[in-house]
């Protein structure tokens, strides 16, 4: 969605006037069509996913990644006046508070099912099949 209001942002400039917004680069490469990046210019990549397979490690991969999503929204609120753009750029903090929010909820439940003295939340259920 990023993507899509940096397009429709840019998408009636000039070859000047993207050059003079800090543009040019990009225009290069991609005209204004949308190249999934980074703001400090790194292209969007499936190895940003992280999976390990066990619950607890993912969900709270899954946490962190939705905080940075809030946080990056944050920061274009702040620099952003637009309404066209802060509308939906609100919407889309809104969906990673809930996500947060959601994925927390999950993590609750595969920590309660744990040893209740579990500090470090692992199941040590899993070391008695490799290890005997």
């Amino acid at each position: 969605m990023i993507c899509a209001i940096v397009h429709q942002l840019t998408r009636n400039l000039t070859a000047d006037e993207l050059q003079a917004q800090g543009f040019a680069e990009y225009y290069i490469d991609h005209t204004v069509g949308l190249w999934p990046q980074s703001a400090g210019g790194v292209p969007f990549s499936a190895a940003e996913f992280q999976s390990t397979g066990d619950p607890v490690t993912d969900l709270t991969e899954d946490m962190a990644a939705e905080q940075k999503a809030r946080t990056t929204y944050d920061n274009i609120l702040r620099l952003v006046k637009d309404p066209e753009v802060c509308d939906p750029i609100r919407f889309l903090r809104q969906r990673e508070l809930v996500h947060f929010q959601r994925f927390g909820e999950g993590l609750r439940l595969i920590q309660d099912n744990l040893n209740k003295k579990n500090f470090y939340a692992y199941n040590p259920d899993f070391d008695k099949q490799f290890c005997k």
